[in-house]
């Protein structure tokens, strides 16, 4: 071979590598959006509801029906792309997210801004799987994907925790619609850089899209959530115990069909094997104790340490920080020692930090509160990163939006489950405390529905009665923070041991695809 012939097969790997990273910097663009949307909502409720006066039920959906909705569509938006084309359905669903969010930015009634972020959740579910599928067909090296893995991961992490902080400083300056404006430019680059970057790829013999298992599978999952939400929120009823019977129908019904179908939406037969079962298991159980940890803490911080929304925001950064770290090098160091000792001592550090929170009060200094959330951060980093890749390792690359669309729907029942389970154990704890005597029934009532609640209702009662209400209702708060710290922990650490087991002789591949 001629010097120059050597030279110009360099340049074409040189290019090709550089290629793949910026189609990866495309990709991480979208899954930022995603994640920073699920949060940036939570600081301008107060100017919407100023604006939109919507009731206490419509807040409460429009709070919730976009994850609702991401949630019950990933398993379907995964499958349809390995049919239709990845790229094609991300470019596709890029463009509906920009359109919708300008739709969410200049809502003018609750059932528009209710339907708006609806249809956010659905371009949003065309968007996370579509991402991970394409890495799995970009990156052939596995210590590149892993990389590209960690890179992924440690952005939808830090997207979370950075929502509150873009959200209070847009707020700022400006009205509550600018917390999804700010999507548009995001949008036109991704789709604009994404269609000349990015390559196609689908599942060559994926079959027919069934629509009975899209329905049973987005009915399924959106009640199941749900009901684990409202128990959270107004305790069990019978018309919670029947969405949650209608939701737990619909998903055996779609794993029956699943077993059935020639081209299923999902092969169920992967949760056979134990690495993918595990790696599912420790995911969800991953993102239930940094979700529950963030959501609390926020209300702690805020509604019982008085700080700004801002402030409290940039408070939860360690938790990003830490995930950022160790996601970059959590391939390197499983194949270097296992994946079974990296998954597991990630888990194990989430529920040790949970667990140092059952030490927190009311005047626990920030160097507590900062050091737990790095750790869980840092914890959530090493087994996040991992398991996603176990999961998309596990499967032939044509399967590749299915598998991802599990990695991403273990994440969303990971989150809603992490804020509804440990919340019922807050609750529960906080509704415990007692009103000072003289205050009206209607008011004790409002104030032991939340401590948002609480600090609202003291507002109609005389200041020192103000006072004590919301001095004893911080404290029963505080209170059920650190038993739902103890539960959270008890829930990692078991789940620790169970991954030492479950992903005994998993490994991450080393050879490259061809």
């Amino acid at each position: 071979m001629s010097r120059t012939e050597q030279l110009n097969r360099q340049t074409g790997v040189e290019e090709k590598s550089r290629g793949r990273w910026l189609a990866l910097s495309v990709l991480v663009l979208a899954v930022l959006l995603v994640a920073v949307d699920a949060t940036v909502l939570g600081l301008a409720t107060p100017a919407l509801s100023e604006d939109l006066k919507p009731s206490g039920t419509q807040l409460l959906w429009i709070g919730d029906i976009y994850s609702f909705v991401i949630a019950g569509l990933l398993v379907s938006m995964g499958s349809l792309g390995d049919r239709i084309g990845r790229k094609k359905l991300l470019l596709a669903g890029a463009t509906a997210f920009g359109a919708v969010s300008v739709l969410n930015a200049y809502a003018t009634s609750p059932e528009m801004m209710i339907l708006a972020r609806a249809l956010l959740g659905v371009a949003g579910a065309t968007l996370m799987p579509s991402t991970l599928a394409l890495i799995r067909n970009i990156f052939h090296d596995p210590k590149e994907r892993s990389l590209a893995i960690g890179i992924w991961g440690a952005t939808a992490s830090a997207g979370a925790a950075v929502g509150p902080v873009v959200g209070g400083a847009l707020l700022q300056h400006f009205w509550w619609g600018s917390v999804f404006l700010i999507n548009l430019p995001v949008m036109i680059v991704l789709v604009v850089v994404g269609s000349k970057l990015l390559p196609e790829s689908k599942n060559p013999v994926a079959g027919p899209w069934d629509l009975v298992s899209v329905g049973l599978s987005l009915v399924g999952v959106i009640a199941v959530v749900y009901a684990v939400k409202e128990v959270a929120t107004h305790g069990l009823t019978w018309e919670v115990a029947a969405t949650a019977t209608l939701g737990a129908g619909a998903l055996y019904a779609f794993v029956r069909r699943q077993f059935r179908l020639a081209s299923p939406l999902l092969d169920m037969r992967l949760f056979k094997h134990r690495g993918f079962s595990g790696a599912v298991l420790a995911d969800l159980l991953t993102v239930f104790g940094l979700s529950g940890l963030v959501f609390f803490l926020s209300q702690f911080l805020q509604l019982v340490q008085g700080r700004e929304p801002l402030e409290a925001g940039l408070a939860e950064l360690p938790a990003a920080i830490g995930a950022v770290v160790t996601g970059l090098v959590a391939g390197r160091y499983a194949r270097r020692y296992s994946v079974r000792s990296i998954v597991t001592g990630g888990l194990a550090a989430i529920g040790l930090a949970l667990g140092a929170l059952t030490l927190i009060h009311k005047e626990s200094g920030y160097p507590l509160l900062g050091a737990a959330l790095l750790v869980v951060g840092l914890g959530a980093g090493f087994s996040f990163t991992v398991t996603a890749d176990v999961i998309l390792s596990s499967v032939p690359k044509e399967q590749a939006g299915s598998a991802s669309a599990v990695s991403e729907t273990a994440y969303e029942l990971g989150a809603a489950l992490g804020i509804a389970l440990l919340g019922s154990v807050v609750t529960g704890v906080y509704q415990g405390f007692t009103a000072p005597a003289g205050v009206p029934a209607a008011v004790a009532d409002a104030a032991h529905e939340s401590l948002g609640g609480a600090v609202e209702a003291a507002r109609l009662v005389d200041p020192a009665t103000a006072q004590t209400m919301v001095h004893a209702a911080q404290e029963s708060f505080v209170d059920g923070l650190r038993f739902a710290s103890g539960v959270g922990a008890a829930v990692l650490l078991a789940t620790a041991v169970a991954a030492w087991f479950l992903l005994k002789g998993q490994k991450l591949q080393d050879g490259i695809e061809h």
